[in-house]
């Protein structure tokens, strides 16, 4: 298992993690069994959106003993109500939820006190200029949350909680599909067919701008819906033809700040299929192909990232050349991280021979060697 720092706050998380949707309604032994095989591939972290009483205090048992290594992802503003999830943002059901979250876990801490599902941007003011964010920071200077984070789908909501300081891990979806839509406060348009039916060119330029800019603030993205909840995984999917988890994950995991992909799993199967990601050959992973073969859909271009270029010649590593130069692009200024990030490659874009190797395999048609001018004349080497 590989394993990433999650932006600022000191947390080093499992490139691959659990979500808990898939063991909602299952009994002891099915998470039992489930959590024994994550554990054993190094797994150390885990998303409780959910506030299912039975779930926590399961999850609570298998991880007591060793709470200090395993992180947990819990949210603020999501109660149990009849006895099915409710999403809240009246303070008192939040303050009960959250001392009955740790209650079950048995825990007197979260390591991420996520705010729960926000996608409008009036949701943000109110949470901002509230009682609710007040009390986050209450719950992070009593140490019962190490880091406040937020869960949005929604860039321009993200964007501005980012940049409001306060926000130090941003639980996001991220996926190849969704990232070619603009921003809506109407999550459903993001699985909506119809949203697919016109043809789509690359990636939406306000997601972009969020991935760099929780890059640069150091703000660690934590990823939700890499498989657009299965669709992307079957004949139906709004793509129009089938990618695999590894494909889905390698994708995710190459966007700017994401450290971690929180799978959703129902089986054992699905556990072990996201699990291969991590022995998988760059040639599973590779989601550039197939890229090529969706309808209505195309990066012409834009660089994703996939590594299809390499090897160089000269040993420059493009994808993380393009990355760093986009980054400061969209800043307008060259941030230290930045720089620091690209100074510390062992080939620069000052090295390119201009010999054309790399955009002859580039299946985006990206105008390599003109990048790598820019980033020369921008980074001075």
């Amino acid at each position: 298992m590989n394993y990433r720092k999650l932006g600022k706050t000191g947390l080093k998380v499992s490139e691959i993690g659990l979500g808990c949707e898939g063991f909602l309604e299952k009994e002891d032994t099915f998470t039992n069994e489930l959590f024994s095989l994550a554990l054993e591939y190094g797994v150390n972290c885990m998303d409780m959106y959910s506030p299912n009483p039975d779930l926590h205090r399961r999850v609570g048992n298998l991880i007591h003993n060793q709470r200090e290594k395993f992180i947990l992802q819990g949210h603020l503003c999501t109660i149990w109500q009849n006895e099915q999830y409710k999403a809240t943002r009246n303070i008192t059901e939040v303050k009960i939820a959250f001392e009955a979250m740790l209650k079950n876990l048995n825990t007197d801490y979260i390591d991420i006190g996520m705010i729960h599902y926000v996608d409008s941007l009036n949701t943000w003011k109110q949470i901002a200029e509230g009682e609710i964010l007040k009390y986050a920071l209450e719950l992070k200077s009593q140490g019962k949350i190490k880091h406040i984070g937020m869960s949005s789908h929604n860039p321009i909501v993200a964007l501005e909680a980012v940049n409001s300081g306060v926000i130090e891990v941003l639980m996001f979806s991220v996926n190849p599909c969704y990232d070619l839509l603009p921003a809506d406060e109407d999550v459903e348009k993001l699985w909506a067919q119809s949203s697919y039916e016109k043809p789509l060119f690359n990636l939406d330029p306000e997601r972009e701008k969020l991935y760099e800019t929780c890059q640069r603030l150091g703000v660690g993205i934590t990823v939700m819906k890499a498989f657009g909840g299965g669709d992307l995984l079957s004949e139906y999917s709004p793509a129009g033809k089938a990618m695999t988890p590894s494909q889905c994950i390698h994708y995710a995991l190459t966007r700017p700040a994401v450290a971690t992909i929180f799978s959703g799993v129902r089986t054992m199967e699905d556990l072990k299929n996201s699990l291969y990601y991590e022995c998988a050959t760059e040639e599973e992973k590779d989601y550039a192909t197939v890229f090529s073969t969706f309808n209505n859909i195309s990066w012409q271009g834009h660089c994703m990232y996939c590594g299809h270029c390499a090897p160089c010649p000269k040993g420059i590593d493009v994808a993380s050349v393009i990355k760093f130069l986009n980054l400061a692009k969209a800043q307008g200024e060259i941030p230290e991280t930045v720089l620091q990030h690209y100074m510390a490659l062992t080939a620069k874009a000052g090295d390119c021979i201009v010999c054309g190797a790399c955009e002859k395999r580039c299946p985006f048609d990206v105008s390599i060697i003109e990048s790598m001018k820019e980033a020369k004349k921008l980074f001075g080497q």
